[in-house]
């Protein structure tokens, strides 16, 4: 693909732009930013992404009532970041293994590292 650029500027693009992802793969990725735009819903992916656990349990470890975190992990699970496994009358949460989510679990984590000194000054692991 050959694009005439309105300015020369020296560079030559092509090789980028013959490789650049559609602009629907851009509109996945904002959407996935949309939904971990609330910190509320970055902690809960956090949490599953360390433990397996029930949204009684999950309200209880991050301080929200259980229709908040059963709202979010809707929209978590809807997004493919969440699956839930069922045992009787109790529903199970935990982060996706698929690569989205395993990347987004690394992420957030190194973005922990970046933002928040103290999170790796307190031995916490990232990948």
């Amino acid at each position: 693909m050959t694009i005439t650029l309105p300015h020369d500027h020296g560079q030559t693009l092509e090789h980028e732009l013959s490789h650049m992802p559609s602009a629907d793969n851009f509109t996945t990725v904002a959407d996935i930013f949309k939904l971990m735009g609330d910190g509320s819903r970055i902690r809960i992916f956090w949490l599953l992404c360390h433990c397996e656990e029930c949204v009684i349990n999950i309200s209880a470890m991050v301080g929200m009532s259980s229709p908040a975190v059963s709202h979010h992990l809707r929209q978590l699970r809807g997004a493919g970041l969440v699956v839930s496994r069922r045992e009787g009358k109790e529903v199970y949460y935990k982060a996706s293994e698929g690569d989205k989510a395993q990347a987004l679990h690394r992420a957030v984590e190194r973005l922990m590292d970046i933002a928040c000194p103290d999170f790796a000054a307190h031995g916490e692991d990232t990948p």
